[in-house]
């Protein structure tokens, strides 16, 4: 039996001494040892989504307000901690958030997927978009290939292939969705592949490069200039 498969064998309540077993030793040095073991199960990668402007405008709550750290990064292994021994299940906002990161973000480093997650949490919080998770990740035209998050209309099966991967993002859905500290990203709120440039990227300021994606967020200036665009 594969890591992988005994990795989905376990269930929903997979601890970190429940993994220790699953890889037949003592449990990872640490955290971030534990996010280096938990890497290789993730299955390959699906293209990141081009997400376009703000859908409202208006003033954004301080960062403060949003679950933003306002301070820089301090012990990422904390997160690692609270996904390494989350309950990966949960209501519909959890399945939206863990669909978003398994098609978004299945491919990357741990820390990649937790990037993703923290884009869509920046937006659910910001008072420019919808205000739940499911509505951010399920915002659109309602036409193919016009949505925020490409997998979400790009006419392909949403369906989980990939078990290991599944239970991943599902662990780092509940963990962000409890609370866990975002790092990462410094109030993204856009990201795109490394393989495209959008028009937008110019206009917002980037804070983050990690793995396939660059990330963004929109400062007082970027936004003013957007509304003065659209007027």
């Amino acid at each position: 039996m594969t890591i992988r498969s005994r990795l989905s064998a376990c269930g929903a309540f997979m601890t970190v001494a429940t993994l220790a077993a699953v890889w037949g030793g003592a449990a990872p040095a640490g955290p971030t040892a534990l996010g280096e073991r938990l890497d290789p199960l993730l299955g390959a990668a699906r293209s990141g989504a081009e997400v376009s402007l703000s859908a409202r405008e208006g003033e954004m709550p301080p960062p403060s307000d949003r679950g933003v750290a306002t301070a820089p990064a301090s012990d990422l292994s904390l997160v690692e901690a609270r996904i390494g021994t989350a309950d990966p299940r949960g209501d519909d906002e959890w399945r939206c958030l863990a669909e978003a990161i398994y098609h978004e973000a299945r491919g990357e480093s741990l820390t990649g997927q937790i990037a993703v997650a923290e884009v869509v949490l920046n937006r659910r919080d910001s008072g420019r978009y919808p205000a739940t998770v499911c509505g951010v990740v399920e915002q659109g035209s309602g036409q193919r290939n016009m949505c925020q998050f490409s997998f979400y209309c790009d006419g392909l099966s949403d369906a989980v292939a990939d078990d290991g991967a599944w239970d991943i993002a599902g662990r780092i859905a509940r963990a962000m969705l409890d609370g866990a500290p975002r790092l990462l990203t410094d109030g993204a709120m856009f990201y795109h592949t490394r393989t495209v440039s959008p028009y937008w990227a110019d206009d917002f300021t980037r804070t983050a490069a990690i793995g396939a994606h660059l990330f963004y967020r929109e400062d007082e200036a970027s936004v003013l200039m957007a509304s003065s665009t659209a007027n």
